[in-house]
């Protein structure tokens, strides 16, 4: 085992400490947020209640600037004492954990390695473990050689669903696609998935699902009857995009069938959406799951079984909220359905009653006031809710709920937080584009007072755009917490299109990219001028994915931000078309056309024509092996600035790298090259001594310091 770093091994044994962790006298806030500090946090990642309610295990992940990457290890909370317990401690990405009906075990997903292995289960290929809420000895319940995908355990615990691959090669071409396997083809090879199960009293496995489809998600129904899966035709993640479906095999009669068929999505605002997340209810009568789409609200469906028929219907949302994909869940044996939502910059988890026979009942908060939510679960009893939650002052914990809003901590994963001088976070509104009101994030210096000025303000913007900026404490890589503690004003506006402020304020942003929400942030930072808290001659502005797209937009409008930092933003709507992985996603914005049927539309979308009015200093950052907005586009604005219009700029790219950063040492080059950026454009600071100032520094006398 490997050893792990001194920051992350604090972190721990503080983690590790927590047995009563509150206490009378709240440690004293007096350390000032480094970028190391982001790298110390642990994060809660999902929470699962023990059948009798015992425990709530839990999944942690943690950086190590060793290995350079960040590791999901799986833990557990006794409930009555607060205690916590490891339960795996290796570089195995340790997830989806699954309680036996008796709560003896916890079976989860592992791709476990020891070094000279090459056989399973420890040679580095996922497998389905089990360990004891107690702790002790890890054992392994698969062993096959290639490894598994996902898997469900059976409600009575006496069986493993799990789904492996297979590789298919079309007909046509079959023989020269063989022959020359190690070249990329555009289709005709794909790893289709299969489905067994095993035997947990005999240990066998049996093979119930081989149909030329690929599976990304499973769930199997408590009585075993059904398997509900999550399919598309081959595997890329574009199929996920109007051609995945719902099929479900009943294990009774063998028979495999399509339970959202062709005509499903007729009736839909976009034919490009993908479905998530399943979830039968105890009866094993009715099955959830949910539909999204970018730029349009996501939607919850049912189905259910009578006398051998199913029929499916659409839920009624909760006025003013929009479900996050993928969350939903019954209520122990109740038909009440349970789901993560989104309402102005927080997330609540909602449950809806009595959802049966094509009807519901009311809707319910369970998580109200001014916090976020990330996960949570009901144990098989139906009560009570463990949610995972962050507020303006902690990361996330695991909270039990035994009524709605009755919150009781269980854990602390983060206590250095408790000595963190936070920045100040408060959610400000303006008037955006047409006269509508636009809410943002406004993160103040710790010690900032209204008449200390106006202060350097960095814009933040978030990516989607179906997506938001949470009303919380968030350290990380594109700005929050830290810059507002470097001295900072830091403004993330929830920009139209944005979830969780009505299905109207997304859906304007349809046919209006670079346009409507452009205003709205451009308004956004003209309230924070005229309010006194921004500096008009100290404006910066940053943004990852579609906040990358918009820092280029932005910069083609205005030469107001004297510094920028675009991350793996867009720059050419056709390009964004031609090669992301999810290409419904600019369909969709451009009023459903094709490039063919409207290239104005994207043309006026795309901030690539209107470069030649860019004065901005702009530092670049994109992942090299970047799928969803490849690295073409941040080399042709780097091009544009540095050959052609002498504009200052740095091209920084992470080698191998998708649309996100997941090695520690390209995270911190982010945030300190972010830094450096600003604090010279902003700041007017230098980053960096010259030769010639460091030999003057060199040759002055010791200085004496008089007591």
């Amino acid at each position: 085992m490997e050893m792990r770093s001194t920051t992350y091994a604090l972190a721990l044994l503080m983690a590790l400490s927590l047995v009563g962790f509150a206490s009378a006298d709240p440690p004293v806030r007096d350390h000032e947020i480094e970028p190391d500090d982001y790298f110390a946090i642990g994060v809660i990642t999902g929470c699962y209640p023990s059948p009798d309610g015992t425990y709530v295990a839990y999944t942690e992940s943690r950086w190590d600037p060793i290995p350079g990457k960040r590791e999901l290890d799986l833990w557990v909370v006794e409930v009555a004492t607060k205690s916590v317990r490891r339960l795996t401690l290796d570089w195995a990405s340790d997830s989806s954990p699954k309680w036996s009906p008796d709560g003896k075990y916890i079976y989860f997903g592992s791709a476990r390695k020891r070094a000279g292995e090459t056989d399973p289960p420890c040679n580095g290929k996922r497998q389905v473990w089990r360990v004891s809420p107690e702790g002790g000895p890890i054992m392994p319940v698969t062993r096959v050689a290639s490894g598994i995908g996902m898997f469900d355990l059976s409600a009575d615990g006496n069986s493993v669903y799990y789904t492996t691959t297979k590789k298919h090669i079309e007909d046509e071409w079959k023989s020269l696609r063989s022959q020359y396997g190690d070249l990329e083809y555009g289709h005709g090879v794909n790893d289709f998935s299969q489905v067994w199960k095993m035997d947990l009293k005999h240990w066998w496995a049996e093979k119930l699902v081989d149909e030329n489809r690929v599976i990304y998600s499973m769930a199997v129904s408590p009585d075993e009857r059904r398997i509900a899966m999550l399919t598309t035709p081959d595997d890329t993640l574009l199929t996920r995009e109007g051609w995945s479906r719902v099929d479900v095999y009943d294990t009774q009669d063998k028979e495999y069938a399509v339970l959202t068929g062709e005509s499903f999505r007729d009736d839909h605002p976009s034919p490009y959406s993908w479905f998530a997340g399943l979830a039968w209810s105890a009866d094993s009568e009715a099955l959830a799951f949910s539909i999204g789409f970018d730029g349009f609200p996501s939607q919850v469906y049912v189905a259910e079984w009578v006398n051998e028929h199913n029929s499916i219907w659409r839920l009624s949302r909760p006025k003013g909220v929009e479900v996050s994909g993928g969350t939903v869940a019954w209520r122990g044996n109740s038909r009440d359905l349970c789901f993560s939502a989104e309402e102005k910059a927080r997330s609540r988890v909602y449950c809806v009653a009595d959802v049966d026979g094509g009807r519901q009942g009311k809707s319910a908060n369970w998580t109200p006031g001014d916090i976020v939510t990330h996960g949570f679960g009901f144990p098989p009893s139906g009560g009570p809710l463990a949610v995972v939650l962050s507020t303006t002052t902690q990361p996330r914990d695991i909270f039990l709920l035994e009524k709605p809003g009755e919150f009781e901590q269980l854990t602390k994963a983060n206590p250095q937080v408790d000595t963190w001088i936070l920045p100040q976070i408060s959610i400000v509104s303006w008037e955006g584009a047409n006269g509508d009101t636009v809410e943002g994030i406004l993160e103040l210096p710790p010690n900032y007072k209204a008449d200390d000025g106006p202060l350097p303000m960095v814009v933040e913007l978030h990516g989607g755009p179906t997506s938001a900026t949470m009303f919380r404490m968030r350290l990380w890589i594109y700005g929050r917490t830290l810059l507002a503690a470097k001295g900072y004003a830091l403004l993330s506006p929830n920009y139209r299109g944005s979830t969780g402020y009505g299905d109207d304020f997304m859906t304007d942003l349809i046919g209006r990219e670079n346009d409507i929400e452009v205003e709205d942030i451009l308004k956004g930072v003209d309230a924070m001028v005229e309010r006194g808290i921004a500096d008009p001659e100290r404006l910066g502005v940053m943004g990852w994915s579609n906040g990358g797209f918009l820092v280029n937009a932005l910069i083609t409008k205005t030469d107001r931000f004297k510094a920028a930092s675009s991350g793996a933003g867009v720059l050419d709507m056709v390009i964004q078309w031609g090669t992301e992985d999810t290409p419904g996603h600019v369909i969709n914005y451009m009023n459903g056309a094709l490039p063919w049927d409207d290239p104005e539309h994207y043309r006026k979308s795309s901030p690539i024509y209107d470069l030649h009015k860019v004065r901005t200093p702009t530092i670049i950052h994109v992942g090299g092996a970047d799928p969803r907005v490849p690295a073409a586009h941040s080399r042709a604005l780097y091009r544009a600035l540095r050959h052609y219009l002498d504009v200052p700029v740095e091209l920084v790219v992470y080698p191998n790298m998708g649309h996100g950063l997941t090695k520690y040492e390209y995270r911190k080059a982010k945030m300190m090259w972010d830094l450096a950026w600003f604090d010279k454009y902003l700041l007017g600071k230098t980053g960096e001594e010259t030769e010639e100032e460091a030999e003057e520094e060199t040759e002055q006398p010791d200085e004496v310091i008089e007591e």
